[in-house]
C-alpha cells in the first residue's frame, strides 16, 4: 500500500487541475469573460441537439457541372477541328452534349479521331446525316461529378469557417448532397446566402458599341446589372480577361468612405490584368459575379500591381461577405437547399436537462448501491466516480472536443464500467478476507487480481471504440470518445485513486478487520 511521494503528488495535481479545468462548464460565457485570464475558460462544445443551432441537405446541381463542362469547350472542339481542316458547320452546345454538322466530302471517321484524341474524355458518334454529337464518357461523368462534390464540400467548409462558427457538421450524403449542422446558427439566412452563392467572378471587357437593349453581337452577351435602374444591363464580351481562379485574397475595405472589396491576383492572373488594362485605357470592363454585372468601372491608367478594388452598392456586411466568397473560391456547381430545419434553444436545453438527470440519476443510485454494500470502501468508491465524471468532462473542455447526447450515453456507460471496476476490487478484497488473510494483505492481493481483470475488459472495449471512431461519424465518434475518455479516468480513479484513498485510511485506523 506505500505510495511513492510523486505518485502522491501526481494524484492530487490531477484532481485539483481536473476541477478547474472543468469549473467554466457551471457558469455562464458572460461570467467567464469576467475572471482573470490565467483560469481555464474553455468549455465544452456543445453539438446540435444540445445547445441548438441549424440543420441544412444541400443538392449540388451536379448536371451543371456537364453543361460548364460542355460549354467550356465549345471553343476548344472548334479550334482542334480548323487545326486537322476539317470542314464542318452549326457548332452548337445543347445541355450536356455538342453538335455539329460535317461537311459534304468530310471523313467522319478522321474527324472522330481528331475529336477524340484531343480531348479522350469526349465520345464522338456520327449520324447518317453528317451530324455529330459529342457528349462526355460515363468514367469521365462519374469522375467529373465525384470532384464536384467534393469540391463543393472543401468550398463550404471554407465559407462557413470564415463566419466563426464551431464545430460544423459537413459531410457527404447519398451521391449529390451536402449535410450541413451548425451548432449554435439559429438565424442562419447570411450562411445560407454564403453557401448559396456559386460566387464565379470573372472580368470582361465592356463592349460599348452594343445596346444592352438590342440583339448582342457575336462574343458578346447582355447580363444584368446590380445597380438596377441606373444601368439595368451591360453587353459584354464572352472573353474573360482574368477569372476568380486567379485571385489570392480579398478583403474588405474602405474607399472614400464606402465599402469596397480590395482583391489581389497571383502572378498570371497579374500578368493577364496588366496587358489587358494596358491594351484597353479609357475603356470600361466589367467585374462579373455569378453572370451579374457588380460594377463596371472605366480604366484610366494600366493596372500592373497585381491588385485592385471592387465597388459598387455594398454595406459593411456585404463587403465582408464577397471577400469570403472570393477567398474561398467557386462553387463548381449550384447548391439547392432542399430541407432546413433549426433545433431550437428550448428543445437544446430540455436536451441538456434531460442528459444532465441520467447522469446524475443514474450516479445517485450507483452511490446508493455503493455504499449499501460495501460501507466505507463503497464511499471510496463513490469519490472516484465523481472525479471520473470531473476527469472526463475536464478531458472533453480541454480537447474541444463535441458533446452530443449520444456522447453523454458513451459517459454513462464509461460510469457504468468504473462502477464494476469497483465492484471487482471490493469483491475480491472480500474473497481474500474471507480466506483468512489480514486486511492490508486483502486490500493489497484484492488489488492485484483485480487489476488484470480490470485492464482486459476495459482495452477491449477501447478497442471497440476505436473502430466506431474510425468507421462512424458525427455523434457516432462522439460517442466513442466520451467512452474512451471515460473509460481511461476510470482507470485511473479506480485503480489509483481509490488505493490511495484506502491506504490513506488503512494508516490512520490500522483496522484488524475490514469493513466488508
Amino acid at each position: 500500500m506505500y505510495f511513492a511521494r510523486w505518485k502522491v503528488w501526481a494524484i492530487w495535481i490531477l484532481s485539483i487541475l481536473s476541477i478547474l479545468i472543468a469549473a467554466p462548464n457551471l457558469v455562464s460565457e458572460a461570467t467567464l469573460k469576467t475572471l482573470p485570464s490565467f483560469l481555464p475558460a474553455r468549455q465544452v462544445s456543445l453539438g446540435l441537439d444540445l445547445q441548438g443551432g441549424s440543420h441544412l441537405l444541400l443538392q449540388v446541381d451536379l448536371a451543371a457541372v456537364e453543361r460548364d463542362r460542355m460549354a467550356n469547350m465549345v471553343d476548344a472542339i472548334r479550334g482542334d477541328l480548323r487545326k486537322e481542316n476539317i470542314a464542318f458547320s452549326g457548332l452548337a452546345q445543347d445541355g450536356a452534349q455538342i453538335t455539329l454538322k460535317l461537311n459534304d466530302g468530310t471523313d467522319p471517321d478522321k474527324a472522330r479521331r481528331a475529336i477524340e484524341n484531343a480531348d479522350p474524355d469526349l465520345n464522338a458518334v456520327v449520324g447518317a446525316d453528317g451530324v455529330m454529337t459529342l457528349t462526355l464518357k460515363p468514367a469521365a461523368i462519374i469522375a467529373k461529378r465525384n470532384a464536384a462534390l467534393q469540391q463543393s464540400i472543401e468550398i463550404i467548409r471554407r465559407r462557413v469557417d470564415e463566419t466563426g462558427t464551431k464545430e460544423p457538421r459537413i459531410q457527404q450524403q447519398g451521391t449529390d448532397r451536402i449535410l450541413v449542422q451548425l451548432p449554435g446558427v439559429r438565424e442562419p439566412d447570411r450562411i445560407k446566402a454564403l453557401i448559396g452563392t456559386t460566387a464565379k467572378l470573372s472580368f470582361r471587357m465592356v463592349n460599348t458599341d452594343a445596346s444592352p437593349t438590342g440583339r448582342p453581337p457575336v462574343g458578346s452577351e447582355i447580363l444584368p446589372s446590380e445597380r438596377g435602374e441606373q444601368a439595368p444591363a451591360y453587353v459584354v464580351n464572352k472573353r474573360v480577361m482574368v477569372s476568380g481562379e486567379n485571385l489570392v485574397d480579398a478583403q474588405p475595405s474602405f474607399q472614400e468612405g464606402q465599402p469596397v472589396v480590395s482583391f489581389r491576383f497571383d502572378s498570371v492572373g497579374a500578368r493577364r490584368f496588366a496587358d489587358a488594362t494596358t491594351e484597353n485605357v479609357g475603356k470600361p470592363f466589367a467585374i462579373v459575379l455569378d453572370n451579374k454585372v457588380i460594377s463596371a468601372p472605366v480604366i484610366r491608367e494600366p493596372i500592373t500591381g497585381g491588385r485592385g478594388i471592387i465597388s459598387g452598392n455594398f454595406t459593411t456586411q456585404s463587403a465582408s461577405d464577397l471577400s469570403v466568397l472570393l477567398r474561398a473560391g467557386a462553387l463548381p456547381a449550384p447548391l439547392k437547399i432542399i430541407e432546413e430545419r433549426t433545433v431550437g434553444p428550448d428543445l437544446g436545453a430540455d436536451a441538456i436537462k434531460a442528459g444532465l438527470y441520467s447522469v446524475l440519476g443514474g450516479l445517485v443510485m450507483i452511490m446508493a448501491y455503493m455504499i449499501v454494500s460495501y460501507g466505507t470502501f463503497g464511499f471510496f468508491a463513490v469519490v472516484a466516480l465523481i472525479f471520473n465524471l470531473i476527469m472526463t468532462i475536464a478531458a472533453l473542455s480541454l480537447l474541444q472536443a463535441t458533446l452530443t447526447l449520444p456522447g453523454i450515453a458513451g459517459m454513462l456507460i464509461a460510469v457504468g464500467l468504473a462502477v464494476d471496476a469497483n465492484i471487482l476490487i471490493n469483491e475480491r478484497i472480500r474473497e481474500e478476507t474471507k480466506l483468512g488473510r489480514s486486511a492490508i494483505a486483502s486490500i493489497d492481493s484484492g488489488f492485484k487480481r483485480a487489476f488484470a481483470t480490470i485492464v482486459d475488459a476495459n482495452l477491449t472495449t477501447m478497442l471497440k471504440m476505436l473502430i466506431l471512431y474510425g468507421l462512424g461519424s458525427g455523434p457516432i465518434k462522439g460517442f466513442a470518445v466520451t467512452t474512451t475518455l471515460g473509460i481511461l479516468t476510470s482507470m485511473f480513479t479506480a485503480t489509483v485513486m481509490v488505493r490511495y484513498m484506502m491506504g490513506l485510511w488503512f494508516a490512520r485506523n490500522r483496522p484488524s478487520k475490514l469493513p466488508l
